[in-house]
């Protein structure tokens, strides 16, 4: 098998086992115990950070916002961005608000994160979520000084992005 066939393929694995692996095994932070799924996505983007003035005076990279694709069974079927908001095709979006986070598996991975809905609009899928879980991580950090305040960059990464209902 060629290398190029090989990691699409290692990647696909790894997205459909993801979640199943992560609802036995979540951190007690971001666990949602009683709640039930309403969607569970993977999805593939970016963290933009800002080179801004730390409270020491010194330049560091800000996280600004992410951008992402939300996919299901390979297709696109939504978007996440700044809020944190997460819209979906047929119209229903939620805005969470962090209250629980929990580390990635590795120094380079952003944090797990649960998240209550603070908002929703429209009407779909997304209407009952009541809860959202940012789970299995991959990439996404930005650390370190930078050179000039205003200055962006971003981070690739990939999650998995659960939608939780009470009962």
């Amino acid at each position: 098998m060629s290398i190029k066939l090989a990691v699409p393929c290692l990647m696909l694995l790894a997205a459909m086992a993801g979640p199943a692996f992560a609802a036995d095994a979540l951190p007690d932070a971001i666990a949602a115990p009683g709640e039930t799924t309403v969607l569970s996505v993977h999805a593939e983007g970016a963290q933009v950070y800002e080179c801004r003035a730390g409270t020491d005076g010194k330049l560091a990279w800000a996280f600004r916002e992410p951008i992402a694709t939300l996919l299901a069974e390979g297709k696109t079927v939504g978007r996440h961005y700044a809020g944190p908001n997460w819209e979906h095709a047929d119209g229903s979006a939620v805005v969470g608000k962090a209250i629980g986070n929990a580390p990635g598996a590795t120094a380079a991975d952003i944090p797990w994160l649960k998240l209550e809905v603070a908002s929703r609009r429209g009407n779909g899928v997304f209407t009952p979520v009541t809860t959202v879980q940012r789970i299995n991580t991959h990439g996404g950090k930005l650390d370190g000084a930078c050179d000039k305040a205003g200055e962006f960059k971003s981070a690739p990464y990939s999650a998995e992005y659960v939608f939780l209902k009470k009962g």
